[in-house]
């Protein structure tokens, strides 16, 4: 099978590979790019263990071709920290205990950083509603869902200085 050239923007920077038209995006994270904060969970999309940003939305990349991703934006867990500091869902997943074996954690993560994108001032039930995509089998979710809480107090906090400064 012949490859496909596709060039992307990951965690900020561009790159340029040449890819087999049926490599899955999380094949192409993990193997060609070793980005490996993604995980493989059911392959079918149900679990999110897979879960990355793609040009502003949520994805399972297990089920996602990567020349579907010719010249996007692609966010993995690994870009979401900022030169060493944690972004607030981090930080919050952290202080909050949202995670436990921290299998689903990476695309729990980014999941929570879209949804805080799309919905800034969360209620509890949007925050399950949002989060029902990603599964996980350890935490029981109540502290998943306080650490979604209290990312978005955080980042409304952070908007609030920026604006001020």
């Amino acid at each position: 099978m012949s490859k496909q050239i596709v060039t992307m923007t990951i965690n900020g920077k561009k790159v340029e590979k040449a890819v087999e038209p049926r490599t899955l995006l999380i094949h192409f994270l993990r193997e060609e790019m070793v980005l490996t904060g993604a995980h493989i969970g059911c392959e079918t999309s149900h679990c999110g263990a897979c879960t990355v940003d793609v040009d502003g939305k949520s994805i399972k990349s297990c089920t996602h071709l990567a020349v579907q991703c010719d010249g996007s934006e692609v966010l993995t867990v690994e870009g979401l920290a900022d030169k060493g500091v944690l972004h607030a869902v981090q930080e919050a997943f952290y202080q909050e205990h949202g995670l436990q074996c921290g299998f689903c954690t990476p695309g729990m993560l980014v999941r929570a950083y879209r949804f805080l994108q799309d919905t800034p001032d969360p209620t509890e039930e949007q925050i399950r509603m949002g989060m029902a995509g990603n599964l996980c089998r350890c935490t029981g979710y109540q502290n998943i869902v306080k650490a979604v809480q209290s990312a978005a107090k955080k980042l409304k906090a952070q908007t609030k200085e920026s604006v001020a400064a």
